[in-house]
């Protein structure tokens, strides 16, 4: 008929009809053509359609049987059916040119042209499609899902007048559910009634989806074989997409045994799957015209648009849920914390959206729970199974222990699972579980299919009863609906985001850790070298101005010391700006004793950055003993005023005045210590410096750059103050049985210098300890009057020592290096911390306090 179509002269064909090949309904004619000559014929009122013509035979051509128009109509639709890959319909054709009209259906089955003839309908498409118009607009008004699927049921009935029209839904597992029915009064319902898979073959939902509509007018008409059998070239004729083709026997049984007398099944598809059937019963035979089957055909695709929309607006609904869900727990878990301290937060999240009895998280090998879950023994014994699954994939159950044996374990609890993964490796997951539900679940009849024994052997055959057969099902909970496993597919997206992103705060802390701490090192490592280099520095240049040996120590331990204290003072408070009222009372009280009080300081205090406290630091310590060894406060009637002021351009000034001292002139030879003062200031920070011998005491002017001076904030008043009390040692109490002194420290070179200096306060006995278990056994054998405690020893700390001091009722003092650990050492039952290096002054202020 096309030039795509196979020609094959069958001319010389055997005109007898040969054996049978398939069978079609009564009620119309089937040709199959090639090329217009007819290569298969069946008709069971053939001599009603062509009486006039005379009958037709196989291996005929079509054209001399038919009108010029029919042809030419038929060509034209068989053309589009080719191309297209449908069934294409005319209406109302004059086949014979005698009057009389036939409705015609044209489709491609292989290399044939199938042509399908009915006799025409007085019902017009245009009329119908009218009526149809009404329905539709019916149905876009429904808001769900559910009331649109019994809104088409009751339209559907309505335009065909069948007895009952279900809306038939297929489950997951292919078993099937009416959704929906519109019944006539006097009919038993089966909305709601489930139906096994067997009841619709796989092959038959195939032929569903290719073929959409399928009708049969009377299930006691006799079916009319196709002839021939088979084509020339030994293959049958494919008929899936033929209306007219009959039925399967067994499924004739089958609506036998329902009392059915006609049927008619339209698919409805969505996404190109095969989601359910309009299922069409009527008690009595219901012949259908061409063009009704036609409209009920439109209609199912209407709806089945109309469906899609439903589901995709559900969806929408559902996207908007896991959206506000995913912007809850993110906002939530934004913190940082790991997911199982976190899992109260979540489970109350999606309580609501996935309902459940208990979470449970398994991340890096921690299970944590909430509410009903297995134990931690339980899901480890899941997890080699699990890891057998997809990482990309949500794994659901309603009887995990189905899927997975262990999971019997603790069946008793819960069988249900959702399991989502939230990593690749190591795997990690997070459990929704569910209880068990005792279900009782609503068949039409016994769902299990009866097995006969016939001559041929064993036969598949239809049941018999349809009565609602109740299904009493144990060992499983609540289903998983679609709508909650894409909820949970959701849900894992936001929680693998959560754990991408605690993962990358970690990483980055690791790696701001790891580069905080090269820089510290790197710091720590450049100020070790710049003070063993200043104190090298100080120690060279100080030989020049001893002439012994003991008063070179005095000038070298006095400057060491002010290094000490400057650098304490400013690592007190993690190396941030430190008092400059507090540099000078410092060393007006470590080496003025009971001249402290004659120094005077006016003015504002001021934070000195640390960068520039050293430096003032020494320039204090050299005016200071100067004044004590030569100045106004090397006897008993001098006086000493710092005045402390911010100039108009914020730099700090301060005034040094020494009064009443013994009279001064300039030293004839320039030691370290005058290039100390007059130079540090000027080359360090550049800044000023200027000392003036004056006879009634020295004078000196500094000033410090506002980069590494601020005003204090505070609140210490600008008038005149004493610097410090001075403290006075007070004699040993001879009454304390206890004698000499404990000192645990592990450098044998500072013990050492320990015990030299309180030998020299007048103690005989001094034991020194390395470490925590010397200390201890030193105790068992006697008990010090006080000791003195290294913090930190190596590897241990000296707390096992202080503990059982305390328990001696044995005061103690710690001694450190580390400036941070002072606060915390302080908060012990330690009398008070001492900085290191500490001197024989410090000491001598433990011995008058133990005095007081």
């Amino acid at each position: 008929m096309t030039d795509t179509m196979h020609q094959v002269d069958l001319s010389s064909c055997d005109r007898e009809p040969i054996h049978q090949l398939g069978h079609i309904q009564g009620f119309g004619a089937l040709i199959a053509v090639t090329a217009d000559w007819i290569v298969a014929f069946r008709s069971v009122n053939v001599g009603e359609i062509v009486q006039p013509r005379g009958e037709i035979a196989i291996g005929d051509r079509l054209a001399e049987h038919f009108s010029q128009d029919a042809m030419q109509a038929i060509r034209s639709r068989a053309a589009d059916a080719h191309d297209m890959g449908i069934v294409e319909r005319v209406f109302g054709i004059d086949l014979l040119k005698d009057g009389r009209l036939f409705d015609i259906a044209v489709h491609v089955s292989g290399s044939y042209v199938i042509i399908e003839i009915e006799p025409g309908s007085s019902e017009g498409t245009a009329e119908l499609s009218s009526s149809l118009r009404p329905l539709m607009d019916k149905l876009q008004k429904s808001s769900s899902i559910e009331q649109l699927c019994v809104e088409a049921a009751a339209q559907l009935k309505r335009f065909l007048g069948f007895d009952r029209v279900m809306v038939y839904r297929f489950h997951p597992d292919q078993s099937g559910e009416v959704v929906a029915e519109a019944r006539e009064p006097h009919l038993e319902p089966f909305e709601g009634l489930r139906y096994p898979k067997t009841d619709i073959p796989a092959q038959a939902r195939a032929l569903y989806l290719r073929n959409l509509f399928r009708i049969i007018a009377d299930i006691a008409e006799e079916p009319v074989p196709i002839e021939p059998a088979l084509s020339i070239g030994g293959e049958p004729l494919d008929l899936s997409m033929s209306t007219l083709r009959a039925v399967s026997p067994i499924h004739i049984e089958y609506l036998r045994n329902m009392g059915v007398g006609a049927s008619l099944s339209i698919s409805i598809v969505i996404d190109g799957k095969l989601w359910g059937l309009f299922a069409c019963h009527h008690y009595s035979p219901m012949p259908l015209s061409y063009p009704k089957r036609t409209m009920a055909e439109l209609f199912s695709q209407l709806f089945s648009m109309q469906l899609q929309l439903a589901i995709e607006t559900a969806g929408s609904l559902v996207k908007d849920k896991a959206r506000a869900l995913h912007e809850q727990l993110m906002n939530q878990l934004i913190g940082g914390e790991l997911l199982t301290d976190n899992l109260k937060s979540i489970d109350q999240a999606i309580a609501r959206l996935i309902p459940h009895d208990g979470m449970s998280a398994y991340i890096d090998g921690e299970y944590t729970t909430r509410g009903i879950a297995p134990n931690e023994e339980e899901f480890r014994a899941l997890v080699p199974s699990l890891n057998t699954s997809s990482t990309s994939r949500i794994l659901s159950s309603d009887s995990l222990a189905g899927l997975i044996p262990a999971a019997s374990a603790f069946a008793d609890r819960v069988v249900g699972a959702l399991i989502i993964p939230v990593s690749r490796r190591p795997r990690d997951y997070v459990t929704l579980w569910r209880k068990e539900l005792n279900q009782v679940v609503k068949w039409a009849g016994n769902p299990e299919k009866v097995v006969e024994v016939g001559p041929n052997g064993d036969r598949l055959t239809p049941r018999k009863s349809f009565a609602a057969w109740q299904q009493s099902v144990d060992g499983k909970s609540a289903p998983w609906t679609p709508e909650e496993l894409s909820l949970a597919e959701n849900l894992r997206v936001t929680l693998l985001e959560v754990i991408l992103r605690i993962t990358d705060e970690q990483m980055q802390e690791r790696a701001k850790a790891q580069e905080r701490q090269e820089l510290l090192i790197a710091e720590l490592n450049h100020r070790v070298r710049n003070i063993l280099t200043l104190i090298r520095s100080v120690i060279g240049q100080s030989r020049s101005e001893a002439t012994d040996v003991e008063t070179f120590a005095q000038i070298i331990g006095g400057r060491i010391q002010a290094l000490a204290m400057a650098h304490d003072q400013i690592t007190r408070h993690q190396w941030a700006p430190a008092s400059l009222k507090e540099l000078i009372r410092a060393e007006a009280e470590a080496y003025l004793s009971g001249k402290a009080n004659r120094v005077i300081v006016t003015g504002p205090d001021a934070q000195i950055a640390p960068t520039a406290y050293t430096v003032l630091a020494l320039v204090v310590h050299e005016m200071m003993t100067n004044s004590a060894k030569y100045g106004s406060l090397c006897d008993s009637s001098g006086q000493l005023r710092i005045e402390l002021a911010f100039n108009r351009h914020t730099d700090l000034e301060i005034k040094w005045r020494e009064r009443g001292g013994p009279p001064v002139k300039a030293p004839e030879r320039r030691g370290f210590g005058s290039t100390i003062i007059e130079r540090s200031i000027p080359f360090e920070l550049k800044g000023d410096a200027q000392i003036r011998y004056q006879l009634s005491g020295v004078e000196a002017d500094f000033v410090i750059p506002s980069k590494y001076a601020a005003p204090s904030d505070n609140g210490e008043a600008s008038d005149s103050s004493n610097v410090a009390q001075p403290v006075t040692p007070m004699p040993l109490s001879p009454s304390d049985s206890r004698d000499g002194v404990l000192v645990v420290e592990d450098s044998m070179i500072i013990a050492m210098d320990a015990e030299e200096l309180l030998r020299g306060l007048g103690f005989k006995t001094v034991n020194v300890a390395s470490n925590a278990e010397m200390a201890l056994n030193e105790l068992a054998r006697h008990e010090p009057m006080f000791a003195i405690l290294d913090y930190n020893l190596g590897d241990e700390t000296s707390e096992p020592v202080a503990e059982r001091l305390t328990a001696l009722g044995i005061p103690f003092w710690f001694v450190t290096g580390y400036g941070e650990a002072v606060a915390q050492l302080s908060d012990s039952d330690a009398r008070g911390v001492i900085q290191k290096p500490y001197s024989a002054d410090d000491l001598a202020m433990i011995v008058a306090e133990l005095g007081g």
